[in-house]
């Protein structure tokens, strides 16, 4: 009888205490500026305990959050050794240093065909193509640049991206031959008189498809910057019309329509700059080959990219969604065979989600990257996900693929010069009226935490939130 009262108080006080964290976890967000907001936490130990939770039950837009669920369905899939490569094949012969016949480039799904990998040199794969082809003695051409984008289906954009995100870098096509991220990058630099037009300049250059209606002013230096960036959907016809104060220098990577054709007019103009030259220019662009007819061609050049955990360190700390469609894609191609489409990429992440015993009823996922809209799930499941994580062969690769507090990535901005600088490990996660942060973090007292937190339906900048994310993050901190 003695025993079960002990148990009894002992229970009464863990109740007590946890209506305490539970009161301050709430104070925290009663006091937040953004009281129209929906908020959904949930934290555990590293054991898997829930410590506290705060609607933790309820579905949240994930936004970014879901690349978590499918980058690491792509190292559980793909491994975080796999690597793409890129070949260019010869249809016809040698003769005299002239290539007398078609240069055929076979697209694996590589969504690095650009600077970031490379110490920001756009055109390091393309030089390696050049040297490959010079050293096979080719000096010029008198074919077509074709290319063979068997490896995915046709469709663009995955389902539910909004058509207000095509024109800029977070939406581009996703195609299994790219170049640049599938963007242009725009310079504008407003450096003339008040009144005159900015000068503009973009990357890459040497390309012919583009066409820039610049309607832009230069205004009073004192005057606040209107931006104003689009490209016309189904064409290559950009539109520039903002207003930059006098000296401003504006960067912006904007989408390219079809990317096969990007690729080729992008590829022969850089071949065209460096001397060699098509003799036979016949502008068949954006033409498929037969897979087949491969192993009767030479091959002429090839790249092999960096390992996949490089990729998805990249795609966690920079949310990028172009390598994280690419990378669905690629996983679908792999797991189901050839085309890659977006509804099987979705499907094994889903099924390796199942494998990991998670529930998938409330995992509903219309992309890979979050941007789409009808993405939900909730947080006490983004937890548990990250909990299971731990115990996974790839948990080091994908570990690392996050951002850190107060040092990289996008979350290299927050929380430095604090306690949760380099305490912090997650993956923040944004679009309209959705703030989320995920992932792991070290307490005062060395004791590794689980965190999942979730703004939904705000109004307003970001800071706010941003601001209560860090306060929980600080009590959490302090706390345990």
């Amino acid at each position: 009888m003695i025993h079960l009262v002990r148990n009894s108080f002992f229970v009464f006080l863990l109740s007590v205490a946890n209506l305490s964290l539970a009161q301050d976890l709430t104070s925290i967000l009663e006091n937040a500026a953004n009281q129209e907001a929906f908020w959904s936490i949930s934290v555990r130990d590293s054991d898997g305990i829930i410590l506290e939770e705060f609607n933790s039950g309820k579905l949240i837009i994930p936004a970014s959050n879901q690349k978590l669920f499918t980058t690491a369905a792509i190292l559980d899939g793909l491994g975080s050794d796999f690597r793409f490569t890129t070949n260019i094949y010869g249809q016809g012969s040698l003769k005299d240093s002239v290539w007398e016949g078609d240069l055929i480039i076979k697209g694996s799904g590589d969504p690095s065909i650009s600077g970031f990998m490379y110490d920001g040199d756009r055109e390091y794969v393309f030089d390696s193509f050049l040297r490959q082809l010079t050293n096979n003695g080719i000096k010029s051409y008198s074919g077509n640049i074709k290319v063979d984008v068997s490896y995915f289906d046709n469709q663009r954009y995955p389902k539910g991206w909004d058509w207000d995100d095509l024109s800029f870098y977070y939406g581009v096509e996703i195609s299994p031959l790219s170049f640049n991220n599938n963007a242009v990058d725009l310079v504008v630099d407003a450096d003339g008189e008040i009144g005159a037009k900015p000068r503009i300049s973009w990357f890459p250059e040497y390309g012919s498809l583009f066409e820039f209606i610049n309607e832009q002013e230069i205004v009073e230096a004192d005057r606040e910057y209107d931006e104003f960036y689009r490209r016309e959907l189904g064409s290559h016809r950009i539109l520039l019309k903002s207003k930059l104060p006098q000296g401003y220098l504006e960067e912006e990577s904007l989408s390219i329509n079809q990317a096969q054709v990007f690729f080729i007019d992008s590829f022969e103009g850089f071949l065209r700059q460096a001397y060699m030259l098509n003799l036979n220019p016949q502008e068949v662009y954006g033409e498929n080959v037969a897979t087949e007819s491969f192993s009767d061609l030479v091959t002429l050049a090839s790249h092999t990219s960096e390992p996949l955990s490089r990729l998805i360190e990249w795609t966690n700390k920079e949310s990028d969604n172009f390598y994280t469609e690419m990378l669905l894609k690629t996983l679908a191609a792999e797991k189901f065979g050839v085309p890659g489409t977006f509804d099987d990429g979705v499907k094994e992440v889903r099924n390796f989600l199942a494998n990991l015993e998670i529930d998938t009823t409330y995992v509903i996922m219309k992309d890979g990257s979050g941007m789409a809209s009808g993405n939900f799930t909730k947080t006490s499941i983004l937890s548990e996900f990250l909990y299971k994580m731990q115990n996974h062969p790839e948990f080091s690769a994908f570990y690392n693929s996050m951002s850190i507090a107060g040092v990289d990535g996008t979350i290299g901005h927050r929380m430095r010069g604090t306690t949760l600088q380099n305490n912090f490990k997650g993956k923040s996660g944004y679009v309209g009226g959705v703030r989320t942060l995920s992932g792991y973090m070290t307490t005062s007292s060395g004791r590794e935490l689980i965190v999942s937190m979730a703004a939904n339906n705000f109004i307003g900048k970001v800071r706010p939130i941003d601001a209560v994310h860090e306060r929980i993050l600080n009590y959490l901190y302090e706390k345990y």
